[in-house]
Order: structure tokens, then sequence, then C-alpha cells
């Protein structure tokens, strides 16, 4: 089950890879399971700076769930739930993930696909790249956890539009909604996924996790105590500061080592 879901490392940036191409990239139980595995991996290794996330070829990111699994895996609601368990796991090893990730989306990314790459923090998508949730045609309902996925990332009242009509947005429309971060040509989409990683993982590795947790406690409407708001001022004692200011004096790129 490890070819459904690859890990190309190159260095600080690890690239994980849907590995479905002749179906797409299409999700099955297997491959829900491996993923969350593969997430919760990354998460511990404190080497990594980014994770790109990505469909195996040019044609889709991923189209979501394997409609022909349905039959044997989710063909009542107590299949339903199991299922559901692996993708709500899944979805949770994702948002928990401390390391940043970049999504590459070409082609198609609907349904769950749409779901992975907007739980990442940036979306790079190519100019024919399509999105949308178009499960009202099949009689399904998007459970919490997915659709708390699909809400963060555009708002309520832009999920529902998505969820209500079921319409293949174009990359455009996707733009402007907050689905994608930027477009480029089709064929720029891993050479801006790429780039955008690495400045990401040039920047200092606990800045990036400290704005990540602000940023989610900002959410929390219960007001900040004292004590977390002196965290952000601990960065200041830390080895990656002292590193960033000299190469700033320096005028040299600055080595973080995550201290």
């Amino acid at each position: 089950m490890t070819d459904i879901v690859l890990v190309d490392r190159d260095g600080d940036i690890a690239t994980v890879i849907l590995n479905r191409p002749d179906k797409l990239n299409a999700f099955t139980k297997g491959m829900w399971g491996r993923l969350g595995a593969v997430m919760d991996e990354l998460s511990a290794d404190t080497a990594l700076r980014c994770i790109i996330l990505r469909g195996a070829g040019d044609k889709a990111f991923s189209p979501g769930n394997d409609i022909s699994e349905f039959a044997d895996e989710r063909s009542n609601s107590t299949q339903a739930e199991a299922y559901g368990e692996f993708m709500n796991a899944t979805i949770a090893a994702i948002r928990a993930c401390p390391v940043p990730k970049v999504a590459m989306i070409k082609g198609v990314c609907v349904g769950g696909g749409l779901e992975v790459a907007g739980l990442c923090d940036i979306r790079i998508g190519g100019e024919s790249s399509r999105f949308g949730a178009p499960i009202s045609k099949l009689g399904l309902v998007m459970g919490y956890k997915e659709l708390g996925a699909l809400s963060d990332l555009v708002g309520a009242q832009a999920a529902y539009e998505i969820l209500l009509e079921g319409r293949i947005l174009g990359a455009t429309e996707a733009l402007q909604k907050g689905i994608l971060s930027r477009i480029v040509p089709d064929d720029e989409v891993e050479a801006e996924a790429l780039a955008t990683a690495r400045r990401i993982a040039d920047g200092a590795p606990l800045v990036h996790r400290w704005h990540r947790k602000f940023l989610d406690r900002m959410a929390d409407p219960t007001p900040l105590s004292e004590e977390e708001i002196k965290e952000a001022y601990a960065c200041y004692d830390t080895e990656d500061f002292k590193t960033g200011y000299s190469a700033f004096l320096e005028k040299k790129k600055p080595d973080f080592k995550g201290r």
C-alpha cells in the first residue's frame, strides 16, 4: 500500500505524491489511511522545512473519492462512518502538521482533492486547473470535518454556494474565491511550487510555526492571556534570531537551524 502515496525527499523539502495516475489520483480508503500516516511521519521530522502535496502526472491533483469503491466500502451509513474515520483522521493529521505545506495543482482538484489542497497553506494552480465539490449530484453529504476544511478555506457562504450548485470552477474563479493562492501557466506549476517551497524553507522554521500557532489561536474568541501575549517575544531568545540579525547586517543569506 505504500506506493499509493509516495514521498520524494530533497534536503529540507519533501514532496508527497498522490500516486494513482491511472485513476486521476482518486482516493481509496487505503489511500486516505496512508496519507495520514505519511503526514504524521513528516510532522515528526524536525529537519523538514516544507512539504509539497501533488498528484502524480499532469492531469489531476485528485478528483476526490473513487466512486467504484462505494459498492464495497460505502454502501450504507455504517460503512460510510467507518470510511469517514479514515478521512477525518487524515484531515486532522494534515491540519496538525506543523510543517508549512504547498499544494501543487495541475488539472482536476475536486471533492476530497479540494479538501486536501485546501488544508495546505499556499495553493499554486495551473491556468487549466479545475475545482469543485459536485457531491449533491451523487446524493451525498459532506461531513463536518470535511466541510470544515472547505469552509475554513473560502468561508461559509462561498462553501455553501460551491456545494449548492456543484459547478466546476476554473482557475480564475478559484483564485477569486480564495481556493487558489496564485495562478501560473500550466508548464510553470512545478517550478513555481518548488520556488515557493524554497522561499519557505529558507525562512526561520520556528517563526513559521509560531505564526501558524498564533493565527490558529486568534480564531478562538477567548481573550488572550498575558502569557500568550508574551510568547510573541520569545523569538528574541532564539539562536535563529541571532543568526538572522547577524546575516542581515552582514548582507549574507541566513542558515537557520530551528533553535
